[in-house]
């Protein structure tokens, strides 16, 4: 068996209306001056709103901070950052999909370690005590509030980084089923199944332990179970809450194995083209596990699926996202520097079977149409 270290870091709380503890919860955590980093839409929901009165009900000073346009990049994490240092806060508040969450990881580092979002490229880069945060997801999908590390655009390069460290973990997460409601129904496909890839692919990674098997095993029980359910009928308030704790049970996998080949195909077509990072998913997984199975398949049959590769396609016409890269706007003739861009993305080097650019290129092959 592979060797592990697990330290819980993050205190999970679980539950329909459980965002009114947010003052409950800061405040446990010391905090009396609180950021919160959350972007236009979740104001626009009312949400912000809410959460801010539940922090004001503790009496704590809220601040917050929703400019945010442009998403997940150096840029806008630098300038938030900047308008976050001179409020003095003592916790952070991250608010929303993995932009918001991610974003208050960012300026986390800078504002108690100083520099620049670049300065923490990598793992470890932090030599200061970070604040405590609380993250609440809306969308079940990246699972990002239950990892250290977070991926971010640089803005100067185009190109995708990791900025992570073990002090960027969320000292609690709140996950509340009812926040999820507001989703589009495209948004709701295409984060859920990218906590399906995670599930998937952290079963057979080349870090897996006991441990990640534990939550990779049990994420994809829920969201195998509650995906369809979650689409059909979004009303569904347990299946929306079996949604999101999948997606912080496969967040939780990711964090102590990691990913494989069909990230990493997946990051090198989101990254050239517009096709969102779970659409990008739905595209390569079932061609990744069908290539994996000479060497994974004992893995696999532990799902006790049948037909994984036709259940994870099903799954993806269920939630109406592309069935191939033609479909998706991807030109054939784009596939052999796609597959060079796939090759160099580290998560590759840790799928169970050996990844480089030859074998990128058969799985977009055979993903095309």
């Amino acid at each position: 068996m592979t060797s592990f270290d697990f330290r819980p870091r993050t205190r999970v709380i679980f539950g329909a209306g459980e965002v009114a503890r947010l003052g409950e919860v800061a405040r446990d955590l010391g905090g009396t001056r609180c950021l919160l980093v959350a972007d236009q839409s979740l104001v626009a929901s009312g949400y912000v709103q809410e959460a801010l009165r539940s922090l004001k009900a503790r009496r704590m000073e809220a601040f917050g901070l929703h400019d945010l346009d442009g998403g997940l990049t150096s840029a806008v994490i630098d300038r938030a950052a900047s308008a976050a240092a001179p409020l003095n806060v003592n916790l952070i508040v991250g608010l929303g999909d993995h932009t918001s969450i991610d974003c208050a990881r960012g300026i986390n580092f800078i504002v108690t370690n100083g520099g620049s979002m670049k300065d923490y490229w990598g793992y470890g880069r932090a030599t200061r005590p970070l604040l405590p945060m609380i993250a609440i997801p809306v969308t079940a999908g990246s699972g990002c509030e239950a990892r250290t590390s977070a991926r971010i655009l640089d803005s100067d390069t185009g190109l995708n980084m990791t900025a992570g460290d073990a002090k960027a973990a969320f000292r609690a997460a709140i996950l509340d089923p009812d926040l999820t409601a507001s989703q589009p129904a495209e948004v709701a496909a295409a984060t859920g199944y990218d906590a399906l890839a995670h599930a998937i692919e952290t079963l057979v990674s080349l870090r897996r332990t006991a441990l990640s098997d534990c939550f990779a095993f049990e994420a994809w029980r829920l969201l195998n179970a509650n995906f369809e359910r979650t689409l059909s009928d979004p009303g569904d308030l347990d299946a929306r809450g079996a949604m999101l704790a999948g997606a912080h049970f496969a967040g939780l996998a990711v964090e102590h194995s990691t990913l494989g080949a069909a990230h990493a195909c997946a990051y090198a077509i989101s990254e050239r083209y517009d096709v969102a990072h779970g659409a990008a998913l739905a595209l390569v997984l079932r061609h990744v596990v069908a290539w994996n199975l000479g060497i994974a398949r004992a893995q696999y049959e532990n799902l006790r699926c049948a037909d994984l590769p036709g259940r994870l396609r099903d799954l993806a016409a269920a939630a109406k996202l592309p069935g191939a890269l033609r479909d998706a706007g991807v030109p054939e003739e784009a596939l052999p520097r796609l597959a060079e861009q796939a090759a160099a993305q580290w998560v590759g080097r840790f799928n169970p079977q050996p990844f480089d650019r030859e074998a990128a290129l058969e799985i977009l092959r055979n993903a095309y149409s």
